[in-house]
Parts: structure tokens; C-alpha cells; sequence
């Protein structure tokens, strides 16, 4: 059976900015039933050709700092592979091991003792604010700190070290650049702005800071924050994520844990919380993304009809007329046949044509069920004030 249509996440479109473990968490959201439009946001400079990583490795080994904050552990491997290819493996683990290392998590542990060092701390929380309250605490006056990054700058935990005395060096481990092909960014974009993806997944903030780079280059920031804004979800991995799109008023959520798994898990809870549940017919009726779910059966509905039943059910039960559904069709003209057509085609997609009934001269409705919040659950408002007035 194809994932698409089972799991939590059928019938909602997912959009990816991730470039680095791009193919786990595409294989997690579809493994849940989700369609996924992948769009790296940025790409990776490989460590290889890295001259800035290179002159910041060089650059402590001939001068050692008095403390190394290992953030990742699949940049602090990389970190020590790249300088073995460089010819100084040996020179930065001696570096290494004369320092206080001091690890993020136990991942980072791993990592570190893979290498054949130890590291002098790691906090449970695997917090880097922890670490920083430990460097506080203890005094950086006068001490010289090396932050190995992984893609996203610190720039609150660097500015705090600097403002409490510290010499800080960064060690940018993958640093990002802006797709080569923008193509696959671009129709991503194009589907935020039309309603085409129910939510975008963030596990970068440098990658949330080019998505939105690229849509001011297009002249559609608007159009795109005015999407983020409203009911999709922006997903994000952790809060450094989240950071600049909070700071443009787009809400975000994210997990407890900071993984990809949870990330997904964080989706799967969010995304069926929001969809539309209405008792019709005798149905149940699911309006999800690009589907509808039919007591339970996913339905595959094409744009059209989905624009059809999205206005259909903005007031379950009431007559909407042709001329109203016709200015909801994408790219619709003035034939209000279009609207006829489109409709036979939602209900063949549906199933179940009875629910949608044909109001002879004015329109169509939604056929909601009288009583069916006791069936179903609280409707909204205008739905309830519907079943037991209008239709009742």
C-alpha cells in the first residue's frame, strides 16, 4: 500500500528547506503518509575546500585556546577528518587534548572520545545555555574559547562570552551558501504563496534567513510571510531555528527535543489538530491539504475541487452561489460552468455525491447533519447555529 495514503500525515503536503539529513526526514514524513516538496534552502561548503575552516583549525593549533566547546558531533568528526586530510590531524588532537573540552551532549561525548579524548563536562540538559552558565560562572575574563559551529552562528552565546572578557574563535564546521539550483526553492516558494503546502519544516536557521532571502529577490516576501503568518505550519527543529522567522511575527512550533524524529512526531499531532472535521451526509468528512478523508478513507481531491469544498465548508450548510464559488476556482474566468464541472469532479472524488447538495437557481451546500456535534464533537459557531436552525 503506498504510505501516502495511510498514516497521520495523508492528505497534507509537507515543504523540506533541509540540505544535511534531507533523505531522513523526507523517508519519516512519507513513512506517515505525507507529500513532500523538498527544497534545500542552502547547501554545504565541502570541509575539503574549506579554506575558512583551515586557516581557524591552523590558527589554534599554533596558538591553543584555554577551552574548545564542541556543539556536534557530526561536526566536531568532520572537523578532525577535514584536518587529517590537511596534513594536521595529529597537530589539532594534541591541541585537543591540552585544553578544556567541554562537550554539548552525549552525542558530542561520542564523538569526542571516538577521537581518543576526554572531555572535562557535558551538561544533561544538552543545552548550550548550560554550557554558557558554566563558562559565566567560572569567569572567561582573560580566556581564549574556541566554539566549534555546525552551519548556525551563536551569536547570543558568543556576544555574552565577549561581554564577560573572553577571546572567542569560531570554528565555522559546514558552512552554507545558497543553492546552486534554485529552481526546486523557487516552487517551493510559489506553494507557500498559493495555499499549495500545508506546512514547512526548518532544521536551520540560515536555511529559514535564504528562503525568505530568496523570496524578497522574487519580489513575494509579502505574499510568503502572509502564508508563514497564516495557516501553515512553520515547523522548526529548536528555538535558534525558529529565531528569524519569530523575529518577522510568524509563529513556529517545535519539539521538546531538538531531533528530527520529534520534529516529525511534532507534525503529526499539529497538522490533523487543525484540519476540518464536519458530519455530513451521514460522513464523517475530513478536509485535510489535498485530500479529504471520507469516514476514514483517504479521497484524493484535485485543486479545483479542493477550492470547491474549502468555500463549501468556510459555512457547512449554507447555500454558496455559483458566481461566489466560481471567483474560488484558481485561474477561473467568467463561466460559471466551470463551476459545474469542477463540482461533478469533487464529487466523483469524494464517493459520495449526496454530500454536497445542488440548490436549483442559487447555488450548493454542504448537506451538514442535524445533531452531528454529539456525534462528532463541538462544531464551530456557525456550523452548529446552521444544523439546528437553518436546517432544522
Amino acid at each position: 500500500m503506498d504510505d501516502r495514503n495511510t498514516g497521520p500525515l495523508a492528505g497534507f503536503t509537507v515543504g523540506v528547506t533541509a540540505a544535511r539529513r534531507a533523505d531522513e526526514l523526507i523517508a519519516l514524513l512519507r513513512r506517515r503518509g505525507a507529500s513532500v516538496l523538498h527544497a534545500p534552502a542552502l547547501r554545504i561548503v565541502p570541509l575539503a575546500d574549506d579554506t575558512e575552516l583551515l586557516a581557524a583549525t591552523k590558527e589554534l593549533i599554533g596558538r591553543p585556546p584555554d577551552v574548545v566547546v564542541a556543539t556536534t558531533a557530526i561536526g566536531f568528526r568532520g572537523w578532525v577528518e577535514a584536518a587529517d586530510g590537511w596534513g594536521v590531524g595529529e597537530e589539532l588532537l594534541a591541541t585537543l587534548r591540552s585544553t578544556e573540552l567541554l562537550a554539548r551532549g552525549p552525542k558530542v561525548k561520542g564523538a569526542i572520545r571516538a577521537a581518543g579524548l576526554v572531555e572535562e563536562w557535558s551538561p544533561q540538559s544538552e543545552s548550550l545555555a548550560e554550557v554558557l552558565e558554566r563558562l559565566l560562572a567560572a569567569g572567561v575574563a582573560g580566556r581564549r574559547i574556541a566554539l566549534q559551529l555546525h552551519g548556525e552562528p551563536l551569536p547570543g552565546f558568543v556576544e555574552a562570552l565577549r561581554a564577560g572578557g573572553a577571546e572567542v574563535v569560531v570554528v565555522p564546521v559546514y558552512r552554507w551558501m545558497a543553492p546552486e539550483d534554485l529552481a526546486p526553492l523557487d516552487r517551493l516558494l510559489d506553494a507557500i504563496a498559493v495555499g499549495g503546502v500545508d506546512a514547512v519544516s526548518f532544521t536551520s536557521a540560515p536555511a529559514a534567513a535564504s528562503l525568505l532571502s530568496r523570496a524578497e529577490e522574487r519580489g513575494m516576501r509579502e505574499a510568503v510571510l502572509d502564508a508563514l503568518r497564516g495557516g501553515l505550519v512553520s515547523a522548526c527543529v529548536g528555538p535558534v531555528t525558529a529565531v528569524p522567522l519569530q523575529a518577522l511575527g510568524v509563529d513556529t512550533v517545535q519539539p521538546e527535543r531538538f531531533r528530527l524524529g520529534p520534529l516529525v512526531q511534532l507534525l503529526c499531532r499539529e497538522l490533523p489538530g487543525r484540519a476540518r472535521v464536519l458530519p455530513v451526509a451521514g460522513h464523517r468528512l475530513e478536509i485535510r491539504g489535498h485530500a479529504v478523508l471520507v469516514d476514514d478513507e483517504l479521497r484524493a481531491v484535485p485543486p479545483a475541487g479542493m477550492a470547491l469544498l474549502r468555500a463549501l465548508a468556510r459555512r457547512p450548510g449554507w447555500v454558496v452561489a455559483r458566481a461566489e464559488l466560481l471567483r474560488t476556482l484558481p485561474g477561473a474566468g467568467r463561466d460559471e460552468h466551470a463551476v459545474e464541472t469542477a463540482m461533478a469532479r469533487l464529487r466523483a472524488a469524494l464517493g459520495a455525491p449526496n454530500l454536497i447538495q445542488t440548490v436549483v437557481k442559487r447555488g450548493y451546500r454542504l448537506s451538514l447533519d442535524v445533531g452531528g456535534e454529539d456525534k462528532y464533537g463541538e462544531l464551530p459557531r456557525d456550523a452548529a447555529v446552521t444544523a439546528r436552525g437553518v436546517l432544522g
